[in-house]
């Protein structure tokens, strides 16, 4: 689905590279880039059209490989929309921290590893004609599993916070449906009633 085209006159910035976006949550109202906000991802300086009335989800991100995301705020958004908002934005700003940390430790470690190994076989980063050498697919578990194993604890405390963040999320969407159907119900009582 290719993204829409912006208003004229609008100007509004758009991600380098695809122009990709899918969206999701229907409503109407402001995106907290129009509100003054800048969006929580670093990544980008995305903001998606002026009329949109959905989350726009971008391109991935270059350090965390995770698709940063512009939240929809409606314009009658509601304490506890708010507040769930707020953290799934939180949430997506840990995440792609966490992410892009791991990351950077792996690609060193292995650029680290992948030296060391050429060097003891007495061997350049490069052949003659200037292709990169790499190692086999077994001197390369080696690393992985060494990875794996100094990362063990880090990744059981954020799998531990990730199943967390996501219940909270989830209950606090029950919540916003919940206080969503109330407010219909509500309405359509009012409206028969008169």
């Amino acid at each position: 689905m290719a993204a829409a085209a912006p208003a004229a006159g609008a100007g509004p910035r758009v991600w380098a590279g695809t122009r990709r976006c899918f969206s999701r949550a229907a409503g109407s109202g402001l995106l907290a880039a129009e509100r003054g906000h800048e969006p929580e991802s670093r990544a980008s300086s995305f903001c998606p059209p002026a009329h949109s009335c959905n989350d726009w989800i971008g391109p991935p991100d270059r350090h965390s490989n995770l698709r940063p995301i512009v939240f929809h705020i409606p314009k009658n958004e509601s304490p506890l929309g708010r507040r769930l908002r707020e953290f799934r934005q939180e949430t997506q700003v840990w995440n792609q921290q966490f992410w892009a940390s791991q990351n950077v430790s792996f690609r060193k470690g292995k650029e680290e590893f992948v030296y060391s190994r050429l060097k003891a076989k007495g061997l350049e980063r490069k052949d003659e004609t200037g292709q990169k050498i790499t190692l086999s697919a077994e001197e390369m578990a080696d690393f992985y599993k060494d990875f794996l194993s100094k990362n063990f604890k880090k990744h059981v405390c954020y799998n531990r916070e990730w199943y967390k963040r996501n219940f909270t999320i989830t209950f606090l969407m029950g919540q916003v449906a919940f206080e969503r159907a109330w407010r219909r119900l509500g309405w359509k009582k009012t409206k028969v009633g008169n």
